[in-house]
């Protein structure tokens, strides 16, 4: 992991992507379908407490929403390759507006900004990259799920864009820890791999 630096608050952003009911809760769509992910078990209130050590700093809080968009007969619009991943996808499930689209209830009264996002990246056809420029931020730390999706491509996105980037490694999860470890690994290419204490220590 990284060397910590001190970050300065008021130009940082927490990136939280997919901390949502229908990915993480016993009642949501994925653990319907059969995929629950113990490894993301923890993911909520370690969110939260990285979420609050940023606010007490004077930062933003983002988060990202993945939402199937319901088309004129109000079927969700699935892309080919997530139907043929999770095939029990149905209508309603990360609905905008639906409970399962809604972040976990630890993000409760700490999310700032979301974003409602189509694909892995929070940036790909988002307003994030909008807000974040309006706000000032130039250092984004990411986390959430999966570590090898969402995070990762939301994680490139942010270099792609120039702003310093961080990872919160013992705040994201995969399915399976070799896939999160190696996933990690490739991000220190671009970012700075650091957990959840590192980073409220640089940002106190």
């Amino acid at each position: 992991m990284s060397v910590p630096t001190k970050l300065d608050g008021r130009r940082t952003a927490l990136v939280i992507v997919d901390l949502q009911n229908d990915f993480l809760d016993a009642k949501g769509a994925y653990a319907r379908g059969g995929d629950t992910n113990p490894m993301s078990e923890p993911l909520p209130e370690r969110a939260a407490q990285a979420a609050r050590a940023l606010k007490a700093q004077g930062g933003l809080v983002t988060a990202s929403q993945f939402t199937l968009w319901p088309d004129a007969q109000g079927e969700p619009m699935i892309s080919p390759h997530l139907k043929a991943l999770r095939p029990y996808l149905k209508k309603g499930d990360f609905a905008p507006g639906s409970w399962g689209q809604a972040n976990v209830d630890a993000l409760a009264g700490l999310v700032d900004v979301a974003v409602c996002k189509v694909a892995y990246s929070a940036f790909f056809n988002t307003q994030l990259d909008w807000v974040l420029r309006k706000c000032g931020i130039d250092t984004v730390a990411v986390c959430g799920i999966v570590t090898n999706g969402g995070v990762a491509s939301t994680v490139r996105d942010a270099h792609m864009r120039d702003y310093r980037t961080l990872v919160l490694a013992d705040v994201c999860a995969a399915f399976g820890q070799q896939r999160h470890d190696t996933a990690l690994a490739d991000m220190g290419n671009v970012a700075e791999v650091i957990d959840g204490a590192a980073f409220a220590q640089m940002l106190a």
